[in-house]
């Protein structure tokens, strides 16, 4: 059986982190558990420790691209999965992205979610993201932005180094694309916290948007 590490980029995550991990460990196809404390203010860092993970702390924080890049030299496996911090218990179902990489029927395996459970915006990141998506060889993306992401240690090298922002799943997806890898969307139960229609929730999707069209024009200009 091929080795699997799963990779938890986390940032103040003290409340969910060991539920998180606890359900990671559940899946019996994996074998590492690495968090990457992205410079957290809170206990993040020692429950990810006592919850049986190996943990990298950087400092400052760097954003989940920048922590996703700081790990990528202590992965040797044949399989690494990414996973959001904030997932609980929910993480088990990571084993649905697990099992068709390890079966060889695709190089990287995208969770996707069930539909949110509270209104949040009104589809533009998303509907930018998918429709950048179907540009680059992936007709029906229902997941665009999910990282919930695993690939072959090949596929990884293959997208490497990651654009640092929150467009980086994005950004991944292209560049997979590009390269002929097989990519599939896999259905889930998986959940986390949902932002709303509030200020802090758009807030939270024009950042996510910036940033999308940021590692678009990245990609545009690395092909000229």
């Amino acid at each position: 059986m091929p080795d699997v590490t799963v990779v938890v980029p986390a940032y103040n995550e003290e409340q969910r982190i060991a539920g998180t991990i606890e359900a990671i460990r559940t899946i019996n196809s994996v074998n590492r558990i690495i968090v990457v404390n992205d410079g957290s203010h809170d206990n993040t860092s020692a429950i990810a420790r006592s919850a049986g993970a190996e943990v990298i702390d950087l400092n400052p924080n760097r954003g989940k691209g920048g922590a996703m890049n700081a790990v990528i030299p202590y992965l040797d496996s044949e399989i690494i999965v990414f996973l959001d911090a904030d997932l609980g218990v929910s993480a088990a179902e990571a084993g649905k992205i697990i099992e068709p990489v390890l079966a060889g029927s695709c190089d990287l395996a995208i969770a996707a979610f069930p539909a949110p459970q509270k209104k949040g915006g009104f589809g533009l990141v998303k509907g930018t993201a998918a429709r950048a998506l179907r540009k680059a060889g992936l007709p029906e993306s229902i997941a665009p932005l999910s990282g919930q992401r695993a690939m072959t240690r090949a596929a990884l090298q293959a997208v490497t180094p990651f654009h640092e922002a929150y467009g980086v799943e994005l950004g991944m997806t292209i560049r997979a694309l590009k390269q002929g890898l097989r990519v599939m969307e896999i259905p889930t139960t998986m959940s986390h916290n949902e932002t709303g229609r509030d200020l802090k929730g758009f807030l939270h999707r024009g950042r996510q948007l910036w940033n999308v069209l940021q590692v678009l024009q990245e990609l545009r200009r690395d092909k000229k």
